[in-house]
């Protein structure tokens, strides 16, 4: 009867080990734990967003490591609460909600620009002219590097803040709207959790305040 007890305790923590090693996060290239910090790299070609360990990450931080298919995503954070852009243009780039994120797609060669919904990423489809001029009004935020770093814009009721940030904290937007979003105006779940998050990128950025030019 004991050593019959005793198979089912085996099994029983055997199981309890694998579960546990199934949580520890995993390098998506390597396989070795990445740990909970870990940094991420876009598959140029499929753009997912992949999270990496460090050294994986060291690998593909410096530009052209990865050749054209893979990008180590920079860590680099400004902001300016004067960026050059009147609400005429933020129309007419065809943007319907307060924020977008803009950014240039190496394999289109193309500025695109995404903006969150309830249903998640949604791009604008109108052409991006007027966005060139935007850029040239604001030269300090036009080095954003091309696949991995985004311009981050959000209307106040002052006028338009510029955020340059990580890609994938872009993508971390679309997912806090799409997961709280309620009924027709999103809900005060959805809008704290907003507020939430440009609040921690305005202490995580280096304000540059209107040095744009």
């Amino acid at each position: 009867m004991t050593s019959g007890l005793r198979r089912f305790l085996r099994k029983e923590t055997s199981t309890e080990q694998e579960l546990a090693e199934a949580r520890i996060p995993r390098c998506e290239m390597c396989g070795l734990p990445s740990g909970e910090d870990h940094g991420h790299v876009v598959d140029l070609e499929s753009r997912a967003i992949m999270c990496v360990c460090r050294p994986c990450y060291l690998v593909f931080t410096p530009e052209g490591a990865g050749g054209k298919r893979f990008s180590a995503i920079p860590e680099r954070y400004l902001h300016t609460d004067a960026f050059r852009l009147d609400q005429s243009t933020w129309e007419s780039i065809g943007v319907p909600v307060r924020m977008a994120f803009f950014f240039t797609n190496s394999q289109l060669d193309a500025d695109v620009c995404f903006y969150p919904s309830p249903a998640g990423a949604t791009e604008s489809l109108l052409p991006l002219e007027d966005w060139r001029g935007v850029l040239a009004d604001n030269p300090g935020f036009a080095d954003a590097r091309p696949d991995v770093e985004a311009l981050l814009v959000n209307r106040t009721d002052t006028g338009f803040e510029c955020f340059l940030v990580p890609i994938d904290r872009c993508y971390h937007l679309i997912g806090l709207v799409k997961l709280n979003w309620r009924g027709f105006d999103g809900g005060t779940q959805a809008w704290n959790a907003i507020d939430a998050f440009f609040d921690d990128l305005r202490e995580r950025s280096r304000n540059v305040g209107d040095r744009v030019g």
